[in-house]
């Protein structure tokens, strides 16, 4: 059997949250393992404790492969009107490829946490958008805006 050496301890991760004032919470923090700006390729790693803290509500707007590499991944889609899909639940060795303009969706962890790879390639750079809980489009997220963010506050 082969064993695991991914070694969270040796990245720089950024923490992000939200204020109190959005119905669901927002906690989780990403590593960047690489980049190339100009091909449209962007590698990360986001992680989930077990406290329920979700990813800002977002629709990926790049092509986006998606491997659990801990825990679960737990997503729901975001119908225009708000109501929640089904609530689908990636476990660790789960992978899966989205081609991007999906509906918008709630991510979190699962009770234990979880880590996922996502390896994002676009050809204009839009990575994804952050959505109200409204489904209203309020900010776009860029290689660039990601790369920034990361460099500035991990």
């Amino acid at each position: 059997m082969l064993h695991s050496f991914w070694d969270p301890s040796r990245y720089k991760w950024r923490e992000v949250t939200a204020g109190p004032e959005l119905s669901y919470k927002v906690r989780h923090d990403y590593t960047i393992l690489g980049y190339d700006v100009a091909a449209g390729t962007l590698d990360m790693v986001v992680r989930w404790e077990g406290d329920g803290g979700h990813c800002p509500i977002h629709r990926h707007a790049a092509t986006t492969t998606i491997l659990v590499l801990a825990g679960e991944q737990h997503l729901w889609d975001l119908h225009p009107d708000g109501t929640r899909g089904a609530h689908k639940v990636r476990r660790a060795g789960d992978y899966a490829l989205t081609l991007g303009d999906g509906l918008p969706h709630l991510e979190r962890g699962g009770p234990e946490g979880g880590v996922a790879f996502f390896g994002n390639h676009c050809s204009d750079g839009l990575l994804y958008e952050l959505l109200d809980e409204n489904m209203k489009v309020v900010a776009p997220v860029t290689i660039e805006m990601l790369i920034a963010d990361w460099q500035a506050n991990s």
